[in-house]
């Protein structure tokens, strides 16, 4: 089992991805989430793109509709969904420099607040879908993140969630030596299991429509980004500086720790589709 870590709070993630945006962005781009390989052959890029454009097909998205996306990032996926799709949405990030480099690149429909989503501020049954990619992870409360899920759609409204999950029934070594550790890197107050996030669903008044453990579609994500970021360290005089003078450097402690993490199922990766039950006339 592991033991949440309540440190791990809304303001050690904002400033988690403040004090390393510039290396995020460098590593990695503008998408601060896995890749999807579906065929092989796709780039680092195509891949970010093809897990977005996966979530768009599971909500189902159609023109007009108003959606929310929780911990938005940059923006990008809001961005590539607005266009796309031609949604608006609303996108939460408790990144000051995130919602900054969104500011600069905006698109049409799309609207980044600097605000913590357990207290979005957002009216009851005011949006037709929601998504949360690699969010839920750094919730400190996440039955409350369920529920504010529930609140804010409209009923029959869809819900897309990507989150790291824990295996189910990890042995004590894989909890002490790797998911214990990457929470405590990735500043995650704890990885829940598929069990445990089904349940809260349920508990928030949701139907689970679909699941999918992509584990093996993602997994690549991490050695791509080791190597990239080895080369940035390598070649780049400032990167450097940031990466070894940083408060959050142990957070890159954690990549040998998740691509082993993967490699022996202590980790997955999956996709829930929950769905708000329509009321009775």
């Amino acid at each position: 089992m592991i033991v949440p870590d309540i440190s791990q709070n809304a303001v050690a993630v904002a400033d988690h991805y403040d004090e390393l945006d510039p290396i995020y962005r460098r590593v990695w781009g503008d998408h601060v989430h896995h890749g999807l390989w579906v065929t092989g052959p796709e780039t680092p890029g195509e891949a970010v793109e093809a897990l977005v454009d996966t979530v768009g097909d599971r909500l189902g998205l159609r023109p007009g509709q108003a959606c929310i996306d929780i911990g938005c990032g940059y923006g990008s996926t809001a961005r590539r969904l607005a266009v796309t799709r031609g949604v608006r949405v609303t996108g939460f990030t408790l990144s000051a420099e995130q919602a900054r480099y969104a500011a600069v690149n905006p698109v049409p429909g799309v609207d980044v607040q600097v605000r913590d989503w357990l207290g979005n501020g957002l009216s009851d049954a005011s949006a037709d879908a929601a998504w949360a990619i690699e969010s839920s992870e750094h919730m400190v409360d996440k039955p409350r993140f369920f529920a504010e899920a529930h609140r804010v759609l409209a009923p029959g409204g869809r819900f897309v969630i990507c989150a790291w999950l824990a295996e189910t029934g990890a042995s004590g070594w894989k909890v002490r030596h790797l998911l214990e550790p990457i929470c405590r890197e990735g500043r995650l107050p704890l990885m829940g299991t598929r069990e445990e996030y089904e349940a809260m669903a349920r508990a928030a008044g949701f139907t689970v429509t679909g699941y999918e453990d992509v584990s093996r579609c993602v997994a690549r994500t991490w050695p791509i980004c080791a190597r990239q970021l080895v080369k940035a360290l390598l070649v780049d005089r400032e990167t450097r500086r940031l990466a070894l003078g940083a408060r959050n450097r142990n957070s890159f402690l954690g990549i040998p720790r998740l691509i082993l993490a993967y490699r022996t199922g202590a980790m997955r990766y999956g996709i829930f589709t929950l769905t708000k039950v329509e009321e009775n006339p």
